[in-house]
């Protein structure tokens, strides 16, 4: 069976395509066991389920949520950002609901103060302001939870910056504002209540959110979570494009010793698009479904290097 439990939609988040799109091109790799996991967001949910049925594939209510994690033996107690996946979880859960709602609220507000840093630098500049309107393009343009890299794109539209390297190192590193805080076990709390599992998001991607932010080394990594997560946390994602062989192996040793789940995905975003080519191997499956999930669909295989796990990469 070909699974992908990490995956983003325009819909939702921050992802390139709509549902159907996903979808129809997930039919058509074979996908067996999907779950879309937008950024605090559960908007794409029940649509999935009904697509996934359409297209007879089994799936896995999902939702990655930004996370600021703090310890008083890490940066002096300052929290750091770390992404969570929550699987299996009740989509009408109202506490869930709300909390996801008020984040949502305070990222247009960080929107807007992002925005008005950047105009301070773009007079500083001698260059025009951004105005009210362009504002409300942006939020027009960001279908899901609306982020820096929506305004990234839409400083690339209005040919202020080539590229989203440039926005981000122009303008959105210097200018930007803290998240709403989501505490690690708060999210716990939220995901568990509404019957879920709360998983480590790609704890060792060097270009992204995670562990290496707090330690370089796989084994401090492990001790992060061992001696200051376990409460918390129900497994780890252990295959992910931006995991070594060496990253993989660790992480699943060290969620079998411990009793965790183990899952993985593309996290694809469809820039390009890596959906099914992470090999994710079937008993990840059974963790959440035990023996009651269909035999696979014909397999994919993957056609170029736009389909390799190592050539894509997140905006973060």
């Amino acid at each position: 069976m070909i699974i992908d439990l990490h995956i983003h939609t325009k819909e939702g988040s921050d992802g390139r395509w709509p549902l159907e799109q996903i979808f129809s091109e997930a039919a058509r790799r074979g996908i067996g066991l999907l779950s879309i996991t937008d950024h605090d967001s559960l908007e794409a949910q029940q649509k999935a389920r009904a697509l996934a049925t359409h297209h007879d594939i089994a799936y896995l209510s999902g939702i990655e949520l930004n996370v600021t994690f703090s310890h008083p033996s890490l940066f002096q107690g300052k929290g750091i950002s770390l992404d969570f996946l929550g699987y299996g979880f009740d989509i009408a859960h109202a506490p869930l609901s709300s909390k996801l709602a008020a984040l949502r609220d305070h990222r247009i507000k960080r929107a807007e103060m992002i925005l008005e840093n950047v105009n301070a630098e773009l007079r500083n500049q001698g260059v025009q302001e951004l105005t009210s309107e362009d504002f409300s393009e942006i939020q027009a343009q960001a279908d899901g939870s609306l982020g820096r890299p929506h305004i990234a794109n839409y400083l690339m539209k209005k040919g202020l910056v080539q590229d989203k390297k440039e926005a981000f190192d122009r303008y959105l590193v210097r200018c930007d504002v803290p998240k709403m805080p989501l505490g690690l076990e708060e999210a716990s709390d939220l995901i568990r209540s509404a019957g879920g599992k709360l998983v480590l998001a790609h704890p060792n991607d060097v270009r992204g959110t995670s562990l290496v932010a707090a330690a370089s080394s796989l084994r401090d990594q492990l001790r992060i979570i061992e001696t200051m997560m376990i409460p918390f946390v129900d497994g780890v994602e252990c295959w992910h494009p931006c995991h070594s062989r060496q990253s993989t192996k660790a992480y699943l040793d060290f969620a079998r010793r411990r009793n965790l789940l183990a899952t993985g995905g593309s996290d694809c975003h469809q820039q390009p698009v890596l959906m099914g080519s992470v090999a994710v191997p079937d008993w990840v499956a059974e963790q959440f479904f035990g023996g009651d999930i269909r035999l696979p669909l014909k397999p994919f295989r993957a056609r170029g290097k736009e389909n390799s796990p190592s050539s894509g990469g997140r905006q973060r």
